[in-house]
């Protein structure tokens, strides 16, 4: 409910990512070894190793370099001269690729510390060496339940450093794409989502088309991933990149991005379509702040008053944003559970109040009360006052059914908020009905209110009627002890008379 409760400054999405994200579950695919291997090799081809082990002979160890650019973390100073000779003839065997990695290791497992398992992973992520070799032997090491936090640390912070070289490089979104199924085939389980992660990468990199690449390509392969359903969750690839561009305040771009991806036959996660409509609320929100704004200047002589053809662009963008929100909304219901229906119309109800549709507004908080998801009192009072300001007497009528069951200040905070709606709307008269009205049930309205109508009675004083209801509700006032005595004065000036009268 703490979404629609502050639609006027919105619920800022801003998760940090971090590794506290659900970790994906990619797509089951079987791969052979052989096209495993096609498939990794293609992730670095540069001839620039960084970690060197030059030949042996017979059992004295050459110099030997061992430093990585992105994994120095991993190594010390003191490793050169913990390695056995397995460990060498382990390098030397895998080098040469003429039996699996499984059943070198098999072979030298009792030969082999945990700390020489860990720099053969960094050995084959260097750039040169064969990275599938990297793949099978964090695979073998799975199998044989060698891996600690520390080696599980190790293979995400070298997936992480080639998706990055890769994204660098320009790489092909598909190659991104294969590298994390080759990671879920072997069994890496990281804390936190790698989908979410090369996300933030390409944005980081200000590579924004990319990620979009990148998560069209996901969704085209049906690679699926694991989805939280408490409320606020970004969900999944769609939803993550959308509320990416809702952080820098790309509010359309969001929704573009959904629908697009939606209408060129993919198939978004069900909570895009809720960060979707979120955006569109965001968007109103700000358009209907500069629109103030726009009017203040106008009444303050700094702009020109609005023309018809402006005021109609406004009412159109205005209606496309939400029958956009329509469309999201209609999807989410068609591919989503009864459980979301009470945030479809949370967010359909953000989206009217923002946009100022009084009717529209009303029904959707009886929606809401229909799927089991009471809205709260707040939004009725909001509501309220949306269709004061506009006169709709049958949705007034049904929003202050429920008074009689109120408290005594919630009924005193819903009558100021009707009482507003009618001031804002300029319908005097109501406003000084409702002003009686609270006086007559015990419920003074505040001093600012009091007087907005007051100050507006005395501007059309010279309406027909204005002067009764004026004089009636400053003797009401006065009874109250809400004002001291008025004086009214009338000037006839066809007899240069004045008349004055105390009230």
């Amino acid at each position: 409910m703490a979404f629609a409760r502050r639609f006027t400054s919105l619920t800022e999405l801003s998760l940090p990512f971090d590794h506290r994200f659900l970790a994906p579950q990619f797509y089951q695919t079987v791969f052979s070894k052989h096209s495993l291997r096609r498939i990794s090799t293609r992730v670095l081809n540069h001839q620039n190793p960084t970690f060197v082990l030059r030949k042996r002979q017979a059992k004295t160890r050459e110099s030997r370099v061992f430093k990585s650019v992105e994994l120095d973390q991993y190594l010390t100073s003191d490793d050169e001269d913990e390695m056995s000779e397995g460990f060498f003839e382990a390098i030397e065997e895998l080098e040469r690729m003429t039996r699996e990695p499984s059943d070198i290791l098999e072979e030298m497992n009792d030969r082999l510390s945990s700390r020489e398992l860990q720099l053969v992973l960094v050995y084959f992520s260097q750039e040169g060496r064969d990275s599938w070799c990297a793949l099978e032997v964090f695979e073998w090491l799975k199998k044989e339940n060698k891996v600690d936090n520390e080696t599980m640390e190790l293979m995400v912070s070298i997936m992480c450093s080639w998706v990055k070289k890769l994204i660098e490089g320009e790489g092909d979104v598909g190659d991104v794409v294969d590298l994390l199924v080759d990671m879920d085939c072997v069994g890496l389980k990281p804390g936190f989502s790698m989908i979410e992660k090369v996300i933030s990468m390409y944005w980081e990199m200000e590579k924004k088309e990319g990620a979009v690449m990148f998560v069209k390509e996901v969704l085209r392969r049906g690679i699926s991933y694991e989805v939280d359903d408490g409320e606020g969750q970004k969900g999944g690839p769609t939803g993550y990149l959308a509320w990416k561009m809702m952080v820098e305040g790309n509010y359309r771009d969001a929704v573009k991005l959904v629908i697009d991806l939606r209408e060129s036959g993919l198939k978004p996660e069900i909570y895009s379509y809720l960060i979707a409509m979120s955006a569109i609320v965001k968007e109103l929100n700000e358009f209907a702040k500069a629109l103030r704004k726009l009017k203040g200047f106008a009444r303050s002589g700094l702009v020109t008053e609005l023309d018809m053809e402006n005021v109609e662009l406004i009412e159109k963008y205005q209606s496309d944003l939400l029958t956009d929100g329509l469309r999201l909304s209609n999807w989410a219901i068609q591919e989503g559970s009864n459980s979301l229906y009470g945030l479809i119309h949370e967010r359909l109800l953000a989206m009217y109040i923002c946009a100022g549709r009084g009717l529209e507004a009303e029904r959707q908080l009886w929606e809401m009360k229909l799927v089991g998801k009471e809205a709260d009192g707040d939004l009725y009072d909001i509501v309220l006052a949306i269709c004061a300001s506009q006169k709709e007497a049958s949705a007034i009528s049904r929003l202050l059914s429920r008074i009689e069951v109120l408290s005594f200040l919630r009924r005193r905070k819903t009558l100021s908020w009707l009482l507003r709606g009618y001031i804002k709307g300029g319908h005097i008269g109501d406003a000084a009905e409702t002003v009686v009205k609270m006086l007559d049930l015990g419920l003074y309205p505040e001093y600012l209110d009091r007087a907005a109508v007051l100050q507006e009675l005395r501007k059309r004083i010279q309406q027909p009627g204005i002067v009764q209801t004026y004089i009636n509700l400053c003797k009401r006032l006065y009874d109250a002890s809400l004002i001291g005595p008025c004086l009214l004065y009338l000037y006839i000036k066809k007899y240069k008379l004045w008349v004055i009268k105390m009230l």
